[in-house]
């Protein structure tokens, strides 16, 4: 996290961004200078203007208002050989904050981050089932509880709440338990309306998935990388789809549902990847060997040892995954394919493995195979994702497509 005062680092290519001194271009030449300066962590005048195009009196107006406004912080200046010392710009962590709402089979989650993607806050609630009135009174009280202890100065820089939330939930029943008339209130509510209805600010609303997949391109590593497929290991695996550093959702917001892909085993009927790589699977497999499984969901920071039974399902998700990359690519020319989850770092990195072995066994001919990454936002990634819905819109150039805002 770039500070005050921090050294200048060495600027990014900026993906062919190119700024417009036209009055009415403002508003983008604004976001296309922030972007660049989160991209690079800190970016004098100078390197701003070789990368936009922008003349230095645009950049120089821009800057004193983003300063003004608090989203900038002016750090020690950086003697050269010659001429006059370059003055870094970073982001200020405190010039603006964004709720993130998660909904989840078993949980809700809503956090606060700040404009470097940071958790300043977090409450939780469990539930064995969500509806969308549980969501509404959870969502009220945790945004005015969070507000409150920020303070009145920092709780009028609160910028907007991003929800992110699974599709289709009424089809939820059998795997939570619940009736079918449960969860049939989800199939006509519009939760961003309802939760704008007890926030003062603007609300957003993304498939938890791709959302997740929008905090890895906002604030993980993987943003160098222009094309990415992004898989998030949950109660029931998602995905998403990064294309040219924008996070590409599709016609319907559903792109990128690659629980859905069809996946083929050898000798094995085909499945889903939702059947083969998510977490329910593992649970169903822990109960029908008569094992407890709520450690998966209570303890997703830590396993413990692992069974081998867990070291199985590992290696299935692998295959799973890699048989969807492999798909993929032959669609997209991906850069990279990037696997998180609600999972610890070890088994993370264990599920990385496995896929990268099990794509080797493929027929790759005609094929340039991605790199497989580990994700580097990890279990918060769709309460993140949610929060970067707002952020984008005022603050990155590769904004993230989302629905609505009220």
């Amino acid at each position: 996290m770039a500070q005050p005062g921090a050294k200048q680092t060495k600027p990014t290519s900026g993906r062919g961004h190119r700024g417009t001194n036209q009055s009415g271009m403002r508003a983008h030449n604004e976001r296309l200078i922030l972007s660049l300066i989160r991209a690079n962590g800190s970016l004098a005048k100078a390197d701003i203007a070789k990368q936009t195009g922008l003349s230095a009196q645009t950049i120089s107006v821009i800057i004193r208002e983003l300063e003004a406004e608090g989203l900038l912080l002016r750090g020690e200046p950086v003697r050269g050989k010659v001429g006059q010392p370059l003055v870094p710009m970073t982001l200020n962590p405190d010039g603006a904050y964004y709720f993130g709402l998660k909904v989840g089979r078993r949980t809700a989650q809503l956090v606060l981050i700040d404009l470097l993607g940071g958790i300043r806050d977090m409450r939780e609630l469990d539930y064995r089932y969500p509806t969308p009135a549980l969501i509404r009174d959870f969502t009220r009280q945790a945004t005015a509880d969070i507000s409150a202890a920020l303070g009145e100065e920092p709780r009028g820089r609160i910028a907007g709440l991003g929800i992110a939330l699974p599709f289709q939930l009424w089809n939820w029943a059998d795997s939570v338990g619940a009736s079918d008339a449960d969860l049939e209130a989800w199939r006509e509510a519009d939760l961003r309306a309802v939760i704008a209805q007890v926030v003062d600010f603007p609300v957003y609303l993304q498939n938890d998935a791709t959302a997740a997949c929008g905090a890895e391109l906002a604030f993980g590593k993987q943003r160098a990388e222009g094309d990415f497929v992004y898989f998030y290991v949950g109660s029931f695996i998602g995905g998403g789809v990064v294309l040219n550093g924008r996070l590409y959702s599709g016609r319907s917001g559903n792109a990128g549902a690659l629980g859905s892909m069809p996946v083929a085993r050898a000798g094995e009927a085909v499945s889903q990847l939702i059947d083969l790589a998510s977490l329910s699977s593992l649970e169903q497999a822990l109960l029908a060997a008569e094992q407890p499984c709520d450690w998966i969901r209570e303890s997703p920071q830590d396993w413990g040892e692992l069974s081998p039974l867990v070291l199985d399902w590992v290696d299935k998700a692998g295959q799973a995954i890699a048989y969807a990359i492999v798909s993929s690519t032959a669609v997209i020319d991906f850069e990279a394919a990037v696997v998180d989850g609600w999972i610890p770092a070890d088994v993370r990195r264990l599920l990385v493995e496995s896929t990268r072995r099990h794509i080797r066994e493929f027929d790759l001919d005609g094929l340039n195979v991605p790199v497989v990454r580990e994700g580097s936002i990890g279990i918060h990634a769709r309460a993140i994702g949610g929060a970067s819905l707002p952020l984008s819109e005022r603050f990155l150039i590769g904004r993230i497509e989302r629905q609505g805002g009220n």
